[in-house]
């Protein structure tokens, strides 16, 4: 099938413009006066979904916190005090010590671990021994993974995966918020034809009383059948029945409105919308509406931080397949035994200057025979990676076709406005003809109702493509992953 070439290169969506009324104060007891942005700031903020979604955000963002808290600083102390007899000297002798140990470790990103300890001790025995030493130690120990446990990428892995997690639920909470406008709207829409229906449907039973107005004054001057009257009441009868399934689902759709608004909140006594949908053609094509989709909806972007995240712990998973080699280096720093008069100075002194220092060097090696834990753990993190990929190319595919379904929903449902105003533009006119004829003489009670009944037809079919068309702009840019932009609105 081909396109004639006056069509345009690109094809027409459409945005939803909200024609907001001034603000003035309603009376007391007077329904609330509701805008569409209204309507979707107050949800925003009374709504128990966002503050579910806000929870969840802290709670994953708290996890970083978590995985960092590895490679913090971790400070540990004892003090011990003891007092014995030595049998050496005899019953009478007693032997008096007391030691401090101050000691701090911590892990480094790439592998390696530092363990700091200094440890004074004082000693004293009596009645044997003139002198009341001092003494203590000082040791630094690092150690480097070189194999298994080398690198940020496996170390810091869990860390980096709690970042991509942390950023996942800043967009978990983009889509709630999301969700939640596009709920909104919808709920706000369905209350607008409620509105304009009941208006409808008032309108028609005005119309099908005035017709039996007018049938019975031409009965009682005799230039119209008395059977015409009771096709007239059964028409008025009809609209007075319509009303009500009206009224009822106005009111149906203000409740749920309402519950959505002011879920914990005090309610408005009532609510009536301002707003009304209306067409505003803007270029863009189905490609480009695909091309914006996939670069800006939060479910990719989820997906991608998950593939990311899904590679990062199978990169770790092959280090830990690695045998175990470990460099390490000690520094032992000692102090001879000093005096009461010198007292503990003295052995900070040579701690402090190294005066009888101490070094070590080594090489330590583990190898797990056949190591299945670790490969099969690595296997599962191969799966779970290449599962991920698969998702996300699969929500890709279904993200296109959404878009592209909203697209030409949106485009149908434009056209089916024009015609559906049309239809009602012609009705209207089709009926002002049938009831000049029959005021002539020239129709039939029956041919008036008849087009009493289109007429009524027309408008709801105007009212509800109109709703439909709403509806549409609001699924076309949640497709597209720019609703929050397009209702001016900025998640924090």
């Amino acid at each position: 099938m081909t396109r004639l070439p006056i069509l345009p290169a690109l094809l027409v969506a459409f945005s939803l413009v909200a024609q907001e009324a001034p603000k003035v104060q309603p009376p007391a007891g007077a329904p609330t006066k509701l805008t569409l942005q209204g309507a979707i700031e107050t949800s925003l903020k009374n709504n128990l979904q966002v503050q579910i979604a806000t929870e969840t955000r802290d709670f994953t963002r708290a996890g970083v916190l978590v995985e960092q808290g590895t490679f913090d600083w971790n400070l540990t102390a004892g003090l011990k005090v003891s007092k014995s007899n030595d049998p050496q000297f005899g019953a009478d002798a007693t032997a008096f010590s007391r030691g401090l140990t101050v000691g701090s470790t911590k892990a480094f990103g790439w592998g390696g671990n530092l363990s700091l300890q200094y440890a004074p001790t004082y000693y004293q025995s009596t009645p044997v021994g003139s002198t009341t030493p001092y003494d203590g130690s000082f040791s630094a120990t690092y150690t480097q993974s070189l194999l298994k446990g080398f690198g940020r990428d496996t170390t810091e892995s869990r860390l980096i995966v709690a970042r991509k997690s942390a950023q996942a639920a800043d967009l978990g909470f983009q889509k709630a918020i999301i969700d939640l406008v596009a709920s909104t709207e919808s709920l706000y829409w369905d209350v607008v034809f409620g509105q304009r229906n009941l208006e409808n449907k008032q309108q028609a039973l005005s119309l099908a009383q005035k017709q039996l107005k007018e049938n019975q004054i031409r009965v009682q001057v005799g230039t119209l059948a008395p059977i015409e009257v009771t096709s007239s009441e059964a028409s008025v009868a009809q609209r007075e029945q319509d009303i009500i399934t009206a009224e009822a689902q106005l009111l149906n759709a203000k409740d749920a409105l309402i519950r959505a608004l002011y879920p914990s909140t005090e309610r408005p006594t009532g609510l009536e919308m301002v707003d009304a949908p209306s067409v505003k053609p803007m270029a863009m094509s189905e490609t480009e509406a695909e091309k914006q989709a996939l670069t800006s909806r939060i479910e990719l972007k989820s997906a991608r931080l998950d593939v990311e995240s899904k590679q990062i712990l199978e990169t770790a998973a092959g280090n830990r397949t690695l045998p175990q080699l470990d460099a390490y280096y000690t520094y032992n720093g000692s102090a001879a035994s000093h005096t009461a008069s010198e007292g503990l100075s003295a052995v900070n002194k040579d701690l402090t200057k190294s005066t009888y220092p101490g070094y070590t060097v080594g090489l330590q090696f583990a190898l797990p025979i056949l190591n299945r834990t670790a490969r099969g753990s690595q296997a599962q993190a191969r799966a779970n990676r290449r599962q991920s990929e698969l998702s996300l190319r699969d929500l890709e595919l279904g993200i296109t076709l959404e878009v592209r379904q909203a697209f030409r929903n949106v485009d149908a449902s434009a056209k089916g406005v024009a015609a559906a105003e049309k239809t009602r533009y012609f009705r209207e006119k089709d009926l002002e003809a049938e009831q000049k004829k029959f005021e002539n003489g020239m129709s039939t009670n029956f041919l008036v109702l008849s087009k009493q009944n289109d007429l009524d037809t027309a408008k709801s079919n105007e009212l509800q493509s109109q709703i439909t068309y709403a509806k549409a702009v609001t699924a076309m840019e949640k497709a597209l992953g720019r609703l929050l932009e397009a209702r001016k609105l900025e998640v924090k």
